[in-house]
């Protein structure tokens, strides 16, 4: 059963699971603000059961970026072109792109694991799509690109930060300044797919990937997603101290000693 369907986004929920899809193949999953709003919606929707989500699209791509339209004079129906935008108040032009970066962000809630199924084209809002998760399994016909920059752009949909974080500030900026596809053998050796697997095994790759992730206490897997996210601003003592204090909560848990 479908929890949210519309505007090219589709939630649905299994027990502890639940997939979220985009759904509009016929524009390669092209993104607008009106998806934005119905992806931001269902993270808002999730019930508190779930522990893994996991991000698809339908069709050969995954999603090809910005639908264009919003360049245009007209824009999207109901909304203002990014040219209009472009004209407003720097207060305005801000908190928009801030309430569009809401629909990138949730994906890295410590109570939850989210997983990224890409195939086909991943192109810049759609590679940060992909990035917002923390997992990403990947087809073998998947080409990834950050084209912002070569547009004279930059990446603002919150895909710098993990990018740089997986990848290295030099090789970052040269998949972003140039544009350049980034295909599935070099995605897995530089960090950004953590499996890549034919495109007719990507759908059972995520599910035992996902039967993986649910084998471990839920509160174990959320005491260690937050230790390790904290890991990169910490320093090497800070982080043995953050190991301890948590260490220190599992073991009462396990004691039956919490408040």
């Amino acid at each position: 059963m479908a929890l949210l369907d519309k505007d090219g986004v589709r939630l649905t929920v299994e027990d502890t699971v639940a997939t979220v899809t985009l759904t509009n193949p016929a524009k390669r999953n092209a993104q607008s603000p009106a998806l934005w709003r119905a992806l931001t919606e269902a993270g808002r929707s999730l019930p508190g059961t779930v522990r893994v989500v996991v991000l698809n699209g339908e069709g050969q791509s995954f999603s090809a970026g910005l639908d264009r339209q919003g360049f245009t004079p007209e824009g999207f129906e109901g909304e203002p072109s990014f040219l209009d935008l472009a004209r407003s108040e720097d207060a305005r032009l801000d908190a928009t792109i801030a309430d569009y970066q809401e629909a990138f962000t949730w994906w890295r809630r410590s109570d939850l694991i989210t997983v990224a199924a890409v195939q086909g084209h991943a192109i810049g809002a759609g590679f940060q799509l992909a990035l917002a998760c923390d997992l990403r399994v990947v087809a073998d016909d998947v080409r990834f690109a950050m084209r912002e920059t070569s547009l004279g752009l930059v990446p603002d949909l919150t895909g710098t930060h993990p990018l740089v974080s997986l990848v290295g500030y030099a090789r970052a900026l040269e998949i972003c300044v140039t544009g350049r596809f980034v295909q599935a053998e070099e995605a897995e050796r530089i960090g950004l797919a953590n499996l890549v697997v034919p495109g007719a095994e990507l759908d059972d790759a995520v599910k035992d990937l996902t039967a993986a992730l649910l084998a471990a206490p839920r509160d174990a897997v959320i005491e260690t997603k937050t230790l390790l996210r904290g890991a990169t601003t910490r320093s090497y003592e800070e982080q043995r101290a953050a190991e301890r204090a948590s260490q220190a909560r599992r073991l009462r848990d396990l004691a039956g000693l919490s408040d």
